[in-house]
């Protein structure tokens, strides 16, 4: 069989998301080059990366168990834990790469400061090196969890104040033993430094604020890790809903009862915190809830209830913003609320030759939720795939957009939020239903390759 001429992609990052990308497009013998800003793989999961992208801390562990985040083709190694390590997580993505050999397709230490189209929508990708070099598909894959969203509180602080992105352990970057401590947020990064931080050992005085309670969901249900448990495919969508919101209130209890405040909306109605230790820590009595910071004041923090504290440490859990830094086309990087409309969580209506990989807040797991991109963004390089047309596309993003405002309460933190077993379902429909438009076009190449072939 006559090979052809392949479109030559870039990929930009070697975190988990680039590094499946780049592995897929090895297979499809798709020519790329995967730029890496840091000296090793990993992106996120490097413990103080050197590029400041790490949102890693000494004790984490991730939250999505080892049954659930392993690529399809490479099983997590079975002496993990049922929840590994931050540090034996990095290592399997670099044991992935060398299996796969595509470290040598990985420009490590590299930049990509600019990435644009030019007149005839080609991608003109610039480095901090100084590389300039020309490429027919763009592949986003720098991550999300890197670009601090910091809230703008008024008045001054005397004391320090911090983002979780760089918090490493008590120790690090400051000593937090005696300190009196606020955690602000608790998403899961908030849940587990709160954990760390409360026992009095550590902090003199604790408190942890937020402006909403939350349902702080279990790692094991009946001695079983709990994300291994799916809704049967079968099941209409709101009655799993109801389902799985009733079992934890069943099997968890109401968050008052652990002295936690009362959330304004029900299971799984936002992106899910799962802990163990921290309702043993709330229990105990180690926490002090309070309400949202109003305001700084010196050696002071004032809370919306009305009451004062003194605090020497306030540390922010209240995430992050998405960011494109590459980008200077407003088109293709988010507006204030980190909202970006993409077909399938990862194409832009109009731009037939940029993917987005990784962009999203999947449910149980985002560590194989690029892989899975990656499947119809292969077969659509080969010409084995077509999109739908661009009114469709732009109709069912707004089916998937009023779904997903239905399910979860208005926040910056949903806006890319989905489930990734339903989301995969639907993926492999919409690859079998573009195969079949590829074939009806005689399985032509939706971007045809006239990037200069790099000798």
């Amino acid at each position: 069989m006559e090979t052809r001429e392949l479109p030559r992609v870039c990929v930009i990052g070697a975190g988990p998301s680039g590094i499946t990308a780049a592995k897929r497009l090895a297979e499809y013998g798709i020519p790329f080059d995967c730029y890496e800003a840091s000296d090793q793989i990993g992106g996120n999961w490097y413990f103080k990366n050197p590029n400041g992208m790490s949102a890693c801390y000494q004790s984490l562990h991730i939250d999505t168990s080892k049954f659930r985040l392993a690529f399809e083709d490479f099983p997590a190694p079975e002496e993990w834990p049922d929840f590994p390590h931050h540090t034996q997580l990095h290592q399997y993505f670099k044991d992935y790469v060398e299996h796969f050999g595509i470290g040598d397709r990985i420009i490590l230490n590299t930049k990509v400061i600019d990435a644009k189209r030019d007149a005839e929508g080609l991608w003109q990708i610039t480095t901090d090196t100084g590389r300039t070099e020309t490429y027919d598909v763009l592949l986003v894959c720098n991550g999300h969890h890197w670009d601090p969203r910091m809230p703008d509180y008024p008045g001054e602080f005397d004391g320090v104040l911090m983002h979780s992105h760089s918090y490493n352990d008590p120790f690090d970057p400051i000593d937090m033993r005696g300190k009196r401590i606020v955690v602000v947020g608790m998403g899961n990064s908030g849940l587990d430094i709160a954990s760390e931080l409360s026992q009095r050992f550590i902090a003199s005085k604790f408190y942890l604020s937020a402006r909403r309670g939350v349902w702080v969901l279990p790692k094991y249900v009946n001695g079983k890790v709990g994300d291994k448990a799916a809704m049967p495919s079968w099941m209409p969508k709101k009655l799993g809903l109801k389902l799985k919101q009733r079992f934890v209130v069943k099997n968890r209890g109401y968050m008052e009862d652990y002295g936690l405040p009362k959330p304004d909306h029900l299971p799984f109605e936002a992106h899910p915190s799962a802990s163990e230790e921290f309702l043993h820590r709330a229990g105990c009595g180690d926490i002090t809830f309070k309400p949202a910071i109003t305001r700084l004041d010196g050696d002071k923090v004032h809370f919306a209830d009305g009451s004062v504290e003194k605090v020497d440490v306030v540390v922010c859990a209240t995430g992050y913003h998405i960011s494109f830094p590459f980008f200077s086309d407003p088109e293709l990087t988010p507006d204030e609320r980190n909202m970006i409309p993409l077909y399938r969580h990862m194409i832009k209506p109009g731009v037939p030759n940029l993917f987005y990989l990784g962009l999203a807040q999947p449910m149980p797991t985002l560590v194989n939720f690029a892989e899975q991109q990656s499947k119809l963004v292969a077969a659509y390089l080969t010409g084995n795939y077509h999109l739908p047309s661009q009114p469709e596309m732009v109709e069912e993003m707004r089916v998937k957009e009023q779904e997903r405002s239905g399910q979860y309460y208005d926040s910056p933190r949903h806006t890319i939020q989905t489930e990734f077993e339903p989301y995969v379902r639907d993926l492999k429909r919409e690859i079998e239903r573009g195969a079949k438009r590829a074939a009806a076009q005689g399985h032509s190449l939706p971007v045809s390759p006239r990037a200069s072939v790099k000798v």
